[in-house]
């Protein structure tokens, strides 16, 4: 429903009009009839444009998309249509009632609309600060009334869904070399390491052959000793199982990733995790892998199988895009029961949890056996503050800052011999740093490309 507003030119003639009138009035009896009169007269004409007024927005609506899709940190344009069907010259005041999630430098704008034209367009400049799905429903339109004593102020109906997706701007700008095709040109030979494991056809025995290598049903139906042929595998599959749990709900330690508004809350490890499984799975596509995704807490959250293309791409970023910590303890046992009777053919597992509590890694390591042979898994966790060898940092200034040190050193020695315990499993285990996590985690999965220890 319209609401006027008085403006400043309704004030300044109340203040030439009525107040004049008025004095004259009380100085002057004589005069009341005529003061009365022009007080009235005004007052009327006051009424009769305010009543003008409400009509001023009539066949005024906004269009905007149903879903708008944006990248956290990065500055974008929403796409504000404006319908006059009248098709009269119209000069408006828009504000759109964003999200706190959603910034912007401009909290609202004068809009001239032209005659004889029914859409009008706007591009209103937005900053998303959180990752997440968030609703806009409504938007303040304002026009002036025919002598610009009133504003009629309107809630329109402006509905949009937005979706933040991370920021991978950055991760790509850091990695960029991975991400340029450059055909053929300039492309140089590397040693592979192996002779594959994907067979691709028999052959007469040759006098050199490994013994490993004969194919003996084949040798004993021919009467002839005859060898398997393995090829190189090109396509494998990769699966990142991302541990949304209260473990990812820790704040990260660099600065640079914290949001610019103080009420908002920190970037997570599970920001940084999303972040990072995205990226992998970028290059997993440019390397000719299938790419799929696990996320877990105490209970299985998605799960999308591996695949390849930028439909499969999307899929993956939407599930990720709204995932967000749950205070539960993570189920280790669940994700490796899940993962030994989903996954038949061996993949790359990259596991992004937390493992500096004894009792989680404990239980980690006992389920870690239904998988670690049938897949080659990977295990990675943030290094948390401070964790570090005891006399690697000389910045030692005070007595407090050398038990912090300790206590860092103490837990550092855990993990190490956490690592130990899976890498006589078969499982690497690292402490990833949050500035090169990405640069890290593509770094292994490069590393078991070159050696095909798939």
């Amino acid at each position: 429903m319209p609401r006027p507003v008085p403006r400043s030119r309704l004030l300044l003639w109340v203040a030439l009009v009525v107040l004049p009138f008025g004095l004259l009035a009380g100085i002057e009896p004589s005069a009341s009839f005529f003061s009365l009169l022009a007080i009235g007269l005004f007052l009327a004409v006051a009424l009769a444009d305010a009543v003008g007024a409400c009509h001023g927005l009539v066949g005024i609506t906004l269009q905007l998309p149903a879903v708008a899709r944006m990248s956290k940190d990065r500055e974008t344009k929403l796409e504000v249509r404006i319908r006059n069907e009248g098709q009269k010259p119209k000069l408006l005041r828009l504000a759109l009632a964003l999200p706190r999630q959603i910034q912007s430098r401009q909290e609202e704008t004068d809009i001239a609309l032209p005659g004889q034209t029914e859409w009008s367009r706007l591009a209103w400049p937005c900053l998303p600060v959180e990752r997440g799905n968030f609703q806009l429903e409504a938007a303040c339109v304002e026009t002036g009334s025919p002598f610009g004593f009133w504003g009629v102020r309107k809630m329109l109906a402006a509905r949009s869904e937005i979706r933040v997706y991370p920021n991978l701007f950055r991760e790509r700008r850091d990695l960029a070399a991975l991400f340029l095709h450059r055909g053929t040109i300039g492309v140089h030979t590397q040693r592979q390491v192996g002779q594959g494991r994907e067979f691709e056809k028999l052959r007469e025995y040759i006098p050199g052959d490994s013994f490993d290598e004969i194919h003996w049903k084949a040798t004993a139906k021919r009467g002839r000793p005859v060898t398997k042929v393995f090829q190189l595998e090109r396509t494998q599959e990769i699966y990142v199982v991302i541990d949304a749990s209260r473990l990812s709900a820790r704040p990260v330690e660099s600065s640079n990733l914290q949001p610019s508004t103080p009420d908002l809350q920190p970037a997570t490890t599970l920001e940084r995790f999303i972040t990072a499984a995205l990226v992998l799975g970028l290059v997993a596509e440019q390397q000719g892998d299938l790419f799929g995704l696990v996320t877990f807490t105490d209970k299985i959250e998605r799960f999308i199988r591996a695949r390849n293309g930028q439909s499969h791409f999307n899929a993956c970023r939407d599930a990720l895009y709204r995932l967000q910590p749950q205070l539960v303890t993570p189920d280790y046992s669940e994700i490796c029961s899940f993962i030994r009777l989903r996954l038949r053919r061996r993949a790359l597992l990259v596991f992004l949890t937390a493992l500096d509590d004894a009792v989680l890694a404990e239980s980690f390591v006992g389920n870690l056996d239904l998988i670690r042979r049938q897949h080659l898994v990977l295990v990675n966790m943030l290094q948390p503050p401070g964790v570090a060898p005891l006399f690697s940092d000389p910045g030692v200034g005070a007595v407090d800052d050398l038990y912090e040190r300790l206590g860092g050193h103490l837990l550092w020695r855990k993990l190490r011999e956490l690592e130990k315990v899976l890498q006589r499993r078969g499982v690497r285990f690292s402490l990833l740093r949050n500035e090169r996590l990405s640069a890290q985690l593509l770094s292994q999965y490069l590393d078991v490309k070159r050696r095909q220890a798939l």
